[in-house]
């Protein structure tokens, strides 16, 4: 039986320039992260970095972008970077600035499709979210 991050796989290319970023990106860590994380991060973070994994695992992603994902992805992921996770709310403004960065560049990525996944997941650590609490860009 195939794990997760093998089924992820077949969605990103076989080269050494992704398989990098393995110790630092997997979908089991990121949804690790966002359960403990989620109500610091808040639903913009959160619902950001559901939109970068659900437009990476799509599969119609081209690989300069999906390296995008990965990177924002496996920075939101990793315990040390710019400022530390431990510093509460503040401590997720540098790893929410890479997501939205990253959604940014590739948000001609974000189908309609991506945007239902990423909703439905957010609804399991907020349930009662609105439409309008996720509006990322005017």
């Amino acid at each position: 039986m195939k794990n997760q991050n093998e089924d992820e796989r077949r969605f990103l290319p076989d080269t050494k320039m992704l398989s990098r970023f393995d110790g630092w990106y997997s979908r089991t860590k990121l949804f690790d992260k966002i359960s403990r994380v989620a109500k610091k991060a808040g639903v913009k973070g959160v619902y950001a970095a559901l939109l970068l994994y659900y437009a990476l695992v799509n599969g119609k992603v081209p690989l300069r972008d999906k390296v995008i994902v990965v990177g924002a992805l496996g920075y939101f992921i990793c315990p040390t970077d710019f400022i530390p996770d431990l510093l509460g709310p503040l401590g997720y403004t540098d790893d929410i600035t890479a997501l939205m960065w990253a959604l940014s560049r590739i948000w001609h990525n974000i189908t309609p499709e991506v945007h239902e996944r990423a909703r439905a997941k957010l609804k399991q650590w907020f349930p009662d979210v609105d439409d309008t609490d996720l509006v990322l860009f005017k």
